[in-house]
């Protein structure tokens, strides 16, 4: 009888409701990533390989997760910026979605997940942990003199809403090689933003995302940032590149009902998708969720319709990705 029972129980598995890992209407910490991380590879073990690419300054684990068997990847990273944590919600419900469908073999809204059998999604939810934590108020587990330093960086206000940096007060995402001697120096020290560092790559984070891509050597890059519901794609990418990356970046502004733009001239040179296309030549997209805000984290009264706007984007490119390879024949 219990035998019958269990195998009752493992055909009626896709259809029971499983309850939602991911809380969407909190403040998202590292804490909170760290654990859901470890429920849902225990939850969807067919679908999730968890891995640490590297360490924080401070010591926090860099987790990177593999959706899929696909020996090719997409890479996708949230917050490279610590008040940008809405952008590691935004992929840990994709991770908890999308897993869910590939393990038990169900369509996503359309979008055949066997798809990840060909190209897995490589997710980095959080690069930038120190910063969050400081971000988000949490200085408790540092030492007095880290404290005092956070505090000069952040123009001794208590108020670290506005922190953007990484825990030494410099901005990971104008720390790559592409541009970086061309970015303008106007922070010439380490800053709650902006600063980009006294060498491209310097930072434990910046090392760490570097090494993990040319790892995977992945087929695209997606950087997810907030705020101002803009995509950008374009940074000196060859002529012959161009119609490729263009349609991928129309169609992703499609979907979202995001504009689609070229960088600013100042904000130019030393990001991840600068450094990505020029070392790779292949598609990337900066993705800036969420209506327009300055210096502080988007509310979570926007996260569901955030998510309505970008939850097909990773499926829609891995199927356009998967064409595009089918024909490059890789």
């Amino acid at each position: 009888m219990k035998k019958f029972i269990i195998f009752i129980l493992l055909l009626l598995q896709p259809f029971i409701v499983h309850a939602q890992v991911i809380n969407t209407s909190n403040t998202y910490s590292y804490s909170d990533m760290t654990k859901d991380l470890n429920e849902l590879v225990k939850k969807y073990p067919e679908a999730l390989q968890i891995e640490s690419i590297g360490k924080s300054h401070f010591g926090k684990q860099l987790w990177g997760v593999r959706l899929g068997k696909g020996k090719n990847t997409i890479l996708l990273i949230g917050a490279h910026h610590g008040r940008e944590w809405f952008t590691t919600l935004m992929l840990m419900r994709i991770l908890e979605e999308y897993a869910k469908s590939y393990q038990y073999r169900n369509s996503f809204e359309g979008y055949d997940s066997g798809k990840l059998d060909e190209i897995s999604l490589y997710i980095v939810p959080m690069l930038n942990p120190d910063g969050v934590t400081i971000q988000q108020g949490n200085l408790s587990n540092l030492n007095w003199k880290s404290k005092w330093e956070i505090l000069k960086m952040n123009g001794f206000s208590p108020n670290f809403t506005r922190w953007k940096a990484n825990g030494i007060g410099i901005d990971l995402n104008r720390q790559y090689p592409a541009g970086w001697e061309g970015l303008d120096q106007d922070v010439t020290r380490p800053y709650y933003q902006f600063y980009r560092g006294k060498k491209p790559v310097a930072t434990k984070e910046t090392i760490a995302m570097v090494n993990i891509t040319y790892k995977l050597s992945p087929l695209m890059a997606v950087a997810y940032h907030t705020t101002g519901q803009e995509i950008y794609w374009y940074y000196h990418n060859k002529v012959e590149n161009i119609e490729r990356d263009f349609s991928i970046a129309k169609k992703t502004a499609t979907m979202t009902g995001y504009k689609l733009d070229l960088p600013d001239e100042g904000a130019v040179g030393g990001g991840y998708t600068d450094w990505f296309i020029t070392t790779f030549q292949r598609p990337a997209l900066t993705l800036e969720l969420c209506k327009l805000i300055e210096n502080r984290h988007p509310p979570l009264s926007e996260f569901e319709e955030e998510w309505e706007r970008n939850k097909l984007i990773p499926f829609m490119l891995l199927e356009e990705i998967g064409r595009t390879a089918n024909k490059d024949g890789k």
